[in-house]
């Protein structure tokens, strides 16, 4: 391999770590403020949640 072949794979490395690391920023900037919001809808899952629904729950 040439030299400019291992530029080129240290630069795409380096940019595709960058925006990974850009990505998890920000996903995790939008957890944080949507649990410190009151009004944020309540997780199906969640123990005080609204539970399923029944219309969409499958049967048995």
């Amino acid at each position: 391999m040439t030299m400019e072949t291992w530029y080129f794979l240290a630069g795409l490395f380096l940019f595709t770590m960058v925006a990974f690391l850009l990505w998890a920023t920000l996903s995790k900037k939008r957890v944080e403020d949507r649990l410190d919001d009151p009004d944020a809808p309540k997780s199906s899952l969640a123990k005080d949640g609204p539970g399923p629904n029944p219309v969409t729950a499958p049967r048995r």
